[in-house]
């Protein structure tokens, strides 16, 4: 992994969505006088997201930066279920996902990492573990009086199915954080009605779903890519033989 690198790859479309994100977030933090821990933790997600996007285990790191503050926020509110969900299960994963990015690049050399596609059996796994990991933390919650347990649940089964996607190199992993996206949309709407000051937040995640949306396009696209530069590995090889 090198991040200069990484800057260096950005492509002309992704650097005005990281700057256009970027901005919005600091806009409405200025115009709310919100904190700037909160500030802090939107522009380390937005920045994730980008190289999430592009495929680059950096996005990893910076997720995990993201976990911890976002967990710490979501503590100072009592949403429980959004503290458990980023310290315990999306931090882990994202720490698992950086390896296992890193122990699978693409073939183009880049930092770019290989794209895997999902078996069936794999999807039917996934989706039991997801059920099973929502019914625990949902009791969890509950034992815990947390506000708005329904959504918080939601964003559980949403977290999870999306940092295993991740972890599993899937392109339905932005799929999975963008329906996180409006769960945390309403989460945090319900919020500021009752508590003002907390409405940076929701530009935060709308800021998040546009680059979850870019990022389910642009790892189709490289899925795309990489395909052919593997049928034309496997030709070559071929050939020598």
């Amino acid at each position: 992994m090198h991040p200069l690198r990484s800057l260096r790859a950005l492509r002309p479309f992704e650097i005005f969505l990281w700057c256009a994100s970027c901005a919005l977030i600091l806009v409405s933090f200025l115009v709310a006088h919100a904190g700037f821990l909160s500030l802090f933790t939107s522009l380390i997600g937005v920045s994730a997201l980008i190289f999430i996007a592009k495929g680059d285990a950096l996005g990893q790191f910076l997720t995990m930066i993201f976990a911890l503050s976002y967990g710490f926020i979501s503590m100072q509110s009592h949403f429980w279920g959004e503290m458990i969900t980023y310290c315990f299960m999306s931090l882990p994963m994202a720490i698992a996902a950086a390896v296992s990015w890193l122990r699978h690049p693409s073939i183009n050399g880049t930092n770019e990492v290989e794209i895997r596609q999902l078996t069936k059996k794999q999807w039917y796994v996934l989706s039991l573990f997801t059920f099973a990991v929502t019914a625990a933390f949902c009791f969890i919650l509950y034992l815990l009086n947390t506000p708005l347990l329904v959504v918080s649940t939601i964003s559980i089964a949403t977290s999870f199915s999306a940092a295993a996607l991740t972890f599993l190199r899937s392109p339905f992993y932005a799929i999975a954080y963008a329906a996180n996206d409006i769960v945390l949309i309403i989460l945090w709407a319900l919020q500021a009605m009752r508590s003002p000051g907390d409405e940076p937040l929701i530009l935060c995640f709308v800021a998040f779903l546009c680059n979850d949306a870019y990022g389910f396009y642009n790892w189709r696209r490289m899925e795309r890519r990489q395909l052919v530069l593997r049928q034309i590995k496997n030709a070559q090889t071929n050939n020598v033989v």
